[in-house]
Formats: structure tokens, sequence, C-alpha cells
């Protein structure tokens, strides 16, 4: 269907020759938009409507006082439950540590949360499979827990700002929501509107992106470069994906392009985790509440974590 909508618009509206490279690289972001954004509006929504009867002040008191292993599990599923950019999930961030949740399982979630979550899961079986989906996924969820527990074992709370430890808990005290169908679907519908309108330009990005290197760029480039063979192309996607700024359902779109031209998998999946968990601007949010050790530690953390990812998946294949 959605391939069809762009074989009108691009061949037959405008005209366009599919051997061309403006034809296959408009044709790939017309065949994306589509496709991405009408997955964005169904999945968020219908997330929407379970995630109305769960409010940030029930996780916290579930998570509270729990055995490390059961409070990491809950903070890993849930950031692989909520669509968010990293600069998104700093301020839950905020409340657990407010909350005196430990910092290790705090920093699980937010490994996990712009990196995993059900709207890019899906996103990636359309476009790429489920094979890569399950694979990027799977790869998410084990960077997540132990990352937390190495970011714990170097004791991080004394890189913590004061102010924070000084906020009083209870301060967010909301109104019961409306749990009705009714009240489920205002709430789905302005989570539809409130994420898509934070980030639609990112995934507009990442598609343009992705359909100028799925256009332009010579296969034969891309199999000599950055085909898998040498060392060097996995801590270059790392670092590459660390001044970029977008989510993990911005970057699929550059994943598909890079791989249909022969980038290695392990590559491909060490950028899109970079990209969404590692990007520059998350790290000057954070600065906001832990001090500079803990953001270097937390950096360097990731970073190797997705460089281990990208070669075992690359000597895997």
């Amino acid at each position: 269907m959605f391939e069809a909508f762009a074989n009108l618009v691009v061949y037959g509206a405008l005209g366009l020759d599919p051997a061309s490279h403006l034809g296959a690289a408009l044709h790939f972001f017309v065949m994306d938009v589509a496709k991405i954004f009408v997955l964005l509006v169904v999945v968020i929504y219908v997330m929407g409507l379970l995630r109305a009867l769960l409010s940030p002040e029930r996780v916290r008191a579930f998570v509270r006082g729990r055995p490390d292993w059961q409070a990491r599990g809950f903070a890993v599923t849930l950031g692989a439950v909520t669509p968010f950019c990293s600069c998104s999930s700093v301020p839950l961030f905020i409340g657990f540590v407010e909350a005196g949740i430990p910092l290790g399982v705090t920093f699980s979630f937010l490994i996990a949360s712009p990196m995993i979550n059900e709207v890019a899961a899906v996103i990636l079986v359309g476009i790429l499979g489920w094979e890569l989906a399950v694979l990027y996924v799977g790869a998410g969820l084990l960077v997540a827990w132990f990352g937390g527990i190495v970011m714990q074992s170097f004791k991080p709370e004394r890189w913590v700002e004061e102010y924070v430890w000084k906020i009083q808990m209870g301060q967010a005290n909301l109104p019961e929501p409306d749990r009705s169908f009714a009240g489920r679907h205002r709430y789905a519908v302005a989570e539809v509107r409130e994420i898509v309108g934070r980030i639609w330009k990112w995934v507009l990005l990442g598609i343009g992106v992705g359909a100028l290197f799925h256009g332009f760029v010579p296969e034969q480039w891309v199999s000599e470069n950055l085909g898998g063979e040498a060392w060097y192309t996995v801590p270059a996607a790392v670092l590459l994906g660390i001044p970029l700024y977008s989510n993990a359902t911005g970057v699929i779109p550059v994943a598909e392009a890079m791989l249909t031209k022969g980038v290695a998998v392990g590559t491909t999946l060490a950028l899109m985790m970079s990209v969404a968990a590692l990007s520059l601007p998350e790290m000057l949010i954070l600065r906001k509440v832990i001090k500079w050790q803990a953001l270097a530690l937390f950096a360097g953390v990731l970073a190797v974590a997705f460089t281990l990812v990208g070669w075992g998946f690359n000597a895997i294949a």
C-alpha cells in the first residue's frame, strides 16, 4: 500500500525515473513518511489508552522499596514501553531520584527509555523485519540492565547535585485521572498530539538523511568502507551518533538506508543506539541533575556497551 502510494506520487505524478538518484531518494522519502507516521499515530494512540491507567506517582510508589532486581526489571520495562526521546525521559529520571530510588536502577530506566519503546519496535518490524527488531530490542534491554549495574557499582549518588536531594517528595500530587473509556480516549489523543508534535521534525530529518543515503551514496563505497571488515567502523558509528539528536523512531529510516546499501548489522545497531541514547542534548540536560564525573561515567559506559554490541553482531553476521 505505501509503496504503491509512493510509486503514484514519485513516478506517476512527478514523472521521475526510478533509476535516477533523485527518483530513488524521493521514493524512499515518500514511502517512509507515509508508513512511519501512520504507524506512529496508531501505536501511540493504542498505548495511550493503556497508559492512561498508570500515573507517575503509582510508578514511583511501586518501584520504591523493592529488591534491586525487581526494581531494575520494572525500570527497564517501563523505559521500554514509554515512547520518549532521551531529553523527555530526564524529568521522570529526576522524579525517580527525588523518590529515593537507587540511582543505578534509575540509570537503567534512562538508558532503556529513549533506546527501546513499543513504537520503535513496531516500526522496526514493519520496515526492517522482525529479526532486526528482536536483535535491537534484546541488545537494548541487555545494555540497560547491565549498564545500570555498572553505574551503581561506582556509587554515583555522591555525584548527584545537592539541590535534588533537598526537593520535598509529594509536591506533584495530581488529581485522580479519568479512567473511563472517554477519558482514556482523550488522554490517548493528547498523547498522539504531544508526542508526534514533539518528534515529527526529527522523524522527517531522519527520513531525509536516509533518503539521501539511499539515493546518492554508491553501494560500492559503502561495502568497501562500512561493510564490517574494518574494526573501526563500529566505534566510528558510535562517535558519529553523539552529536546527532533524534529518537529511536527517527533513526530507523537511516538504519534502513544503511542496511539496504550493505552496511554491517552491528555497525547499524551501534549508530541507532548512540543516536537514541547518547545524544549531546541529553548530556546537557542531565548535567543539571548530576555532576561531570557521573556524566562522563554514563557516557563512557554506554559508548563501550554500544561498541561491544556492534562488534558482537558484526562477528556473528
